[in-house]
């Protein structure tokens, strides 16, 4: 399969999952498990599963990079989590889900001072007409305040959007030098240990032999469907795509959610969603699509 379509394939499936994930995680959270407990058993979980993959990938590390995988985990496990549970648990989804659609601008910000990523019009283009496609369907017909109860909340949102951004630009580089398990097993297990100390406590007050079926069926989901598999298709795909063009999958994530939604019976199909399912779509392209000029068949987009 040609790597540039394997990359945008793996990335429409990760984003399915975090989308399928804002119904799944409500039968957990907070009823079973606390938010920063939660945050502590993906970590736990994905750990565990990618070192355990990790037997399989025969590949040692450069010391030298140690520094740099420990500024990743940081900003893509210990910030990234924390802030997006704990803002979201002080201010309303809706309020979170928007704010978080500023991390393709954020990710575009931060490409071009990290990393000297050239911000075209064409990718400025496709980012503008997928906010507006992702802003349709999150506020059109809802409810939208910003108010001083929610503030902090959204700071941390905004944080958590921010820190994803940084996380997605520099993970990149490691992404040209190792294998994607290499890199995201030890991003892990050094966001373990700096999670530790803050999910802890609400980790060990679980009632884990009273959880019902449902609460271990959405930690299931999560650990194995979001810690797993989604950050590794994200990750595999940074070695073949661009980081903006990996955040510009983020808008696809109210679409997904609505369709499950809408399957599960819980919402219904209007206008409002088409329209804004097609304008994501042309935003998306607008930033994945490749240069004309470009020949090579392993370059970034």
């Amino acid at each position: 399969m040609n790597k540039q379509l394997l990359a945008h394939l793996l990335l429409f499936v990760a984003q399915f999952l975090y989308g399928a994930n804002y119904t799944i995680a409500k039968e957990a959270m907070p009823e079973f498990i606390q938010p920063f407990g939660f945050v502590l058993l993906r970590c736990l979980g994905g750990t565990a599963l990618f070192w355990l993959v990790s037997l399989f990938v025969k590949e040692k590390i450069d010391w030298k990079d140690l520094p740099k995988l420990m500024l990743v985990a940081v900003f893509g496990i210990v910030i990234n989590q924390l802030m997006f549970f704990k803002g979201l648990s002080l201010t309303h989804p809706i309020n979170a889900a928007v704010v978080m659609i500023s991390t393709p601008i954020m990710v575009l910000i931060m490409a071009a001072i990290l990393i000297k990523e050239r911000i075209t019009s064409r990718k400025a283009l496709g980012i503008g007409i997928g906010l507006v496609g992702t802003l349709m369907i999150l506020v059109v017909g809802k409810k939208l305040s910003f108010s001083s109860d929610t503030f902090l909340g959204d700071v941390f949102i905004f944080i958590n959007a921010t820190a994803y951004g940084v996380y997605l630009v520099l993970i990149s580089p490691l992404m040209k030098k190792y294998h994607p398990v290499t890199v995201i097993k030890w991003v892990f297990l050094l966001g373990l240990f700096m999670v530790l100390p803050f999910g802890y406590e609400q980790f060990s007050e679980v009632a884990w032999s009273t959880l019902p079926p449902k609460a271990m069926w959405a930690m299931g989901y999560v650990v194995v469907g979001l810690s797993f598999f989604a950050y590794l298709f994200n990750t595999v795909a940074l070695k073949y795509v661009s980081p903006s063009v990996v955040s510009s999958y983020i808008y696809l994530q109210p679409i997904i959610a609505s369709l499950v939604a809408i399957w599960m019976g819980k919402d219904h199909l209007d206008w409002i969603k088409v329209l804004s399912a097609v304008l994501i779509c042309i935003g998306v392209y607008l930033v994945s699509a490749k240069p004309k000029h470009s020949q090579t068949a392993g370059k970034e987009v």
